[in-house]
């Protein structure tokens, strides 16, 4: 390692925190930021006689407040930025504002409901043109697995996308249609010998034709609609798939806790499975939806509270690996406020600025802490994806870093958000928490500023 210099500053900026999250743990801690990546983490001294890293030279020295806490910059795995195609739904651009704004510096982006899909080399390369010179944090890009492009995979995954999404029920646009069985076995035996993750909208398509279709203002009818059993059933199917050929995969968007004991049981059985859940299932109920709130509906849906206190305990026993926002926007005309009809409006719950204050207003009613928010919103997203250089207060990681305020309070306004449409799930909810400033590879990002710092990724290992 070179030499420290004799003279000037050893860092390009040293951040002071009494509170931070290191370690899996919350603590006071020094951490010096050397050419966008974290070069120093010091924690307070056994005896704590003084100041960790007092002497610590930097270009610029950034204190806390007593009542801020430094976290890592949040990894987002499941995004749709919907662009290019459907660009009046987000883009990069709002997306990525929302993001920052949101203490979110990592985003991954689904490969629908852009068009095209990202299901070719082709469509590929036009998404990353259309994000290069707009994203305000990074962004990396997951391709699609859809019936007939099984052949465009190992293309794909050569290009560095970090894995593959299929549905296995109706994914609500037309270029994006569903795997059947056959077309699941053969999406996993080819994502299986590249070494790819799968990753998978698990519902399963012939419960949910045999269920009553939704229609109308009942959210109970559009709730009957998606049956656990429709999740259930799907779940297992694909760790059926895992077990025949040892393929990797992930389960997207978990809402019934009804799988979580064949979930349990595939990984005393060393199936290669991990499971994500998303923050509107963590904060609402479905016994508390009235008749109308298309703006609650999503696929799979929002269950009652028993089953939401079910997630919440898989969470805490590391059964349920990690909480991503599946930001779904849309136009305010495709959720049908003016009818409230279940049927007609587009499901989809857009949540990537808020994220944050949603889970910890949850987590911490729960007993749970900033360090669980943060394994589950940042180090685990990043780990299942090979990103080991981001979601951590490390050395040699990339200098992302949040200044959070865990108490202070929020009434959400939609039409304060960065998000393209003032459309709000989380609309008049108080919120405790706050993101008071985010720094992506040490500068900070001004979420309303011009500059674009944001850059494209790759899987680490791509060719």
């Amino acid at each position: 390692m070179p030499a420290e210099p004799r003279h000037g500053p050893q860092f390009n900026t040293v951040f002071v925190a009494a509170r931070a999250i290191v370690d899996g743990a919350e603590r006071p801690a020094v951490v010096g930021v050397r050419e966008g990546h974290i070069a120093a983490v010091l924690t307070e001294r056994g005896d704590g006689s003084s100041e960790p890293g007092a002497r610590l030279r930097a270009g610029e020295t950034i204190r806390l407040g007593e009542d801020e806490v430094l976290l890592p910059g949040l990894v987002d795995t499941h995004v749709h930025m919907n662009e290019p195609g459907r660009t009046e739904w987000e883009g990069f651009d709002t997306g990525t504002r929302a993001a920052a704004a949101g203490g979110v510096t990592t985003v991954i982006d689904m490969p629908l409901n852009s068009v095209p899909s990202t299901t070719t080399v082709e469509a590929l390369a036009r998404k990353r043109d259309a994000a290069a010179p707009q994203v305000h944090v990074d962004v990396g890009f997951w391709g699609g697995a859809v019936p007939g492009n099984v052949g465009e995979l190992a293309d794909l995954h050569a290009a560095g996308v970090f894995g593959f999404k299929c549905f296995l029920v109706d994914s609500g646009v037309p270029e994006f249609p569903p795997l059947d069985p056959a077309g699941l076995a053969e999406a996993i035996a080819e994502t299986a010998r590249l070494g790819a993750l799968l990753i998978v909208h698990a519902e399963d398509a012939d419960a949910i034709a045999a269920a009553p279709a939704p229609s109308g203002r009942s959210y109970d009818a559009y709730l009957r609609s998606r049956p656990p059993a429709a999740e259930d059933r799907a779940i297992g199917r694909v760790l059926r798939a895992a077990r025949e050929t040892s393929g990797r995969v992930h389960v997207l968007h978990l809402s019934s806790a009804g799988s979580l004991a064949q979930l349990r049981a595939a990984r005393a059985e060393d199936v290669d499975v991990t499971v994500e859940t998303c923050p509107h299932y963590l904060a609402f109920a479905a016994e508390e939806i009235p008749d109308g709130a298309t703006h609650l509906k999503c696929a799979p849906p929002i269950r009652e509270a028993e089953n939401r206190e079910r997630l919440w305990e898989a969470l805490g026993a590391g059964e349920i690996d990690m909480i991503v926002s599946d930001h779904s926007p849309c136009t305010p005309e495709l959720k049908r406020r003016q009818t409230g009809d279940f049927g007609a409006a587009w499901g989809g719950i857009a949540s990537l600025e808020l994220g944050l204050p949603v889970v910890w207003t949850a987590a911490r009613a729960r007993g749970h802490s900033l360090a669980d928010v943060v394994r589950w919103m940042a180090i685990a997203p990043a780990d299942r994806i090979g990103l080991s250089h981001k979601g951590r207060i490390a050395v040699g990681a990339d200098a992302d870093l949040v200044v959070f305020d865990p108490e202070a309070e929020l009434v959400v306004d939609p039409t304060r958000l960065r998000q393209r449409n003032p459309v709000s799930a989380y609309a008049g909810r108080r919120l405790t928490g706050a993101v008071r400033a985010t720094w992506l590879r040490g500068e900070r990002i001004d979420p309303n500023g011009d500059e674009a710092r944001g850059r494209l990724l790759a899987r680490e290992s791509a060719t």
